[in-house]
């Protein structure tokens, strides 16, 4: 008998596999997905304080767990709003800090709607963060460093990603994001 895969991870693999990892969005995630170091926890909650307990909950096990690189915390069913999104960002932000494990994880944000600060919503470089459903990805800190290091030039990846993305235009992800929903 096989075990059912939740769809929202079923979504957010195929979503690594053909952008992040497709596109070397991140250069250092095809290594974690091929080692199974990512741990992909649904979050079912659509209330910021349940889904910060999950978080919490998370941080812990990633403290615990050194085997795991790192925790994409999938919101199956809520903060499809981005203005809601960013808000439990900011909280989830606070949280980290007030749990002491700032200096040891960072949040990164994606999000289906996801809009960099000053750019128009149907900019091309918003896919470099746009992903099937909203999520958090905790990182650590310290292993972050380390692939940083190795990696010439790693303040270019950002521009590199928006570069690649404009020229790969808005039509291409969004088809690529409704093949991954189908």
């Amino acid at each position: 008998m096989t075990e059912q895969i939740h769809p929202a991870i079923v979504k957010t693999k195929r979503w690594l596999e053909q952008v992040i990892i497709g596109l070397n969005f991140c250069p250092f995630a095809k290594k974690e997905f091929v080692n199974n170091t990512i741990k992909y926890h649904i979050c079912p909650h659509t209330r910021i304080e349940k889904v910060l307990t999950d978080l919490a909950g998370q941080f812990e096990y990633l403290a615990a767990h050194p085997e795991t690189e790192t925790t994409l915390l999938i919101c199956s069913l809520g903060f499809r709003d981005f203005d809601a999104y960013l808000e439990l960002l900011d909280y989830a932000n606070e949280l980290l800090v007030d749990l002491g494990f700032e200096g040891t994880f960072q949040l990164a944000s994606f999000h289906p709607d996801y809009v960099f600060e000053g750019e128009a919503a149907e900019d091309a470089a918003n896919f470099t963060n746009r992903s099937p459903l909203p999520m958090l990805h905790l990182l650590r800190e310290e292993s972050l460093s380390k692939v940083l290091t190795l990696y010439p030039e790693p303040e270019r990846i950002p521009d590199n990603n928006i570069a690649l993305a404009r020229e790969k235009g808005s039509t291409y992800f969004r088809q690529i994001l409704q093949h991954i929903h189908d």
